[in-house]
């Protein structure tokens, strides 16, 4: 009989919430090519979920809606592999014992789709490798790490709202930022990151600005949410049409504003309750069923 796993079943488990780039200005670029941003995230509630046991021998194991995709995919480039090994080294070289480990991958969130779903897997593996482990290796050495394996997962380290820049290392906790009632959407079509930045019309665009006195209420920041912009949306629509039909259909369930997260294809729409996100994702599901859907709420900031 074959058994079904589920994150759960293990001794420690890890959320792993999707990644949401409220905004996203491109402002530069270095001379190493890497493009600068300024970046409002986010962080829902929903995503991949990991757990983590003491085995005999290295192992990862898969489940979740979108598991097959990712088993499809190269394993020696799967992000929570890296993770483990990069923790495994830091944790010798500071006299620590990190024995094998069977890690289980709940794979909830659609593959390359915008939302940081692998580097949210490598970010929650970091964080629950060192529980498993029992390791007291500084902060700041995890931060390398979460660095090394991507500019995003720092940020998904970190899990809260925030402000990032440059290109995602300088990091600012927004510890006052409200919960938001979310739809999260993806046509399930791919769309090249570098492919979307090639075709970026201008590469030095205004910063990122919040209000100078802080919103104090949900329809003050929905106000300055739609004020800013995500730079890497109109080149992703030239690529992926199906964009441009997916911010419609949202928009059309009432939602208070709507924009594409990251490089694509995923897109949001802010809801006043998880009332009404909940029956606009329902909708949205029963026009295209061939489509990801999923009505979620926001991590507010710790104060």
């Amino acid at each position: 009989m074959t058994v079904i796993l589920a994150a759960g079943d293990f001794d420690f488990t890890e959320e792993a919430p999707a990644k949401i780039n409220l905004a996203l200005h491109v402002t530069g670029r270095r001379a190493d090519g890497y493009h600068l941003l300024d970046m409002l995230v986010t962080f829902a509630r929903h995503g991949d979920r990991l757990g983590f046991r003491v085995s005999e021998y290295d192992e990862l194991s898969l489940s979740g809606s979108f598991s097959p995709l990712l088993a499809e995919a190269d394993a020696g480039g799967n992000l929570v592999l890296k993770a483990r090994d990069l923790l495994r080294q830091a944790a010798h070289a500071a006299g620590f014992e990190a024995p094998p480990v069977h890690i289980h991958l709940e794979k909830n969130l659609p593959i390359a789709s915008g939302i940081g779903g692998g580097s949210a897997d490598a970010a929650a593996t970091l964080r629950g490798l060192t529980q498993l482990w029992a390791l007291t290796v500084p902060s700041d050495t995890v931060m390398t790490i979460a660095l090394k394996l991507g500019a995003d997962v720092p940020m998904c380290l970190v899990s809260r709202p925030l402000i990032a820049r440059g290109i995602g290392e300088t990091i600012e906790l927004l510890p006052d930022f409200p919960s938001f009632a979310m739809v999260l959407g993806n046509p399930l079509v791919g769309v090249s990151t570098p492919e979307v930045f090639r075709l970026l019309a201008r590469k030095d665009n205004p910063p990122l600005a919040l209000p100078s006195q802080a919103p104090n209420d949900h329809a003050q920041w929905i106000g300055a949410i739609k004020r800013l912009r995500n730079d890497l949306e109109p080149p992703a629509r030239m690529l992926c049409n199906e964009i441009a039909t997916l911010s419609q259909l949202i928009e059309s369930q009432g939602a208070l504003t709507t924009r594409m997260s990251g490089s694509g294809a995923t897109c949001f729409g802010l809801f006043d309750h998880l009332e009404q996100a909940t029956a606009a994702a329902a909708s949205l599901h029963s026009i295209r069923p061939d489509w990801y859907f999923q009505a979620t709420e926001t991590i507010k900031g710790e104060t």
